[in-house]
């Protein structure tokens, strides 16, 4: 599994461009882990599709799978979620800075 690192969070940010993603994503927000099966209760996806955007989720280190008997279940991953939040506080730091920045420059 890939591990992006807060350097390079594109990764997170691509994977949570989809709006299936966001959904598979908002239902593991509780921090229970889950079954492809049950993932895909009350939609209209295949376990296949479902299984394909899990593994893009894994891949940006967004979700994680434990295999519990037969079944793989997957977990949301909190901890990079924080490092995304993380980076968008530094740009929006960076945005007040440089918006300050100009208005001194503008109003002196």
């Amino acid at each position: 599994m890939l591990n992006p690192s807060a350097a390079d969070p594109a990764p997170i940010f691509a994977a949570l461009g989809d709006r299936t993603r966001l959904a598979l994503l908002g239902k593991l927000a509780d921090g229970q882990a889950r079954s492809i099966s049950a993932l895909s209760l009350d939609t209209a996806l295949t376990r296949q599709a479902i299984t394909k955007h899990l593994h893009v989720l894994q891949d940006a280190g967004l979700v994680a799978s434990l295999r519990v008997g037969r079944e793989s279940r997957f977990a949301a991953r909190r901890e990079t979620l924080d490092e995304a939040r993380a980076y968008l506080d530094r740009v929006s730091r960076q945005w007040d800075e440089t918006l300050g920045r100009l208005k001194a420059f503008v109003e002196g």
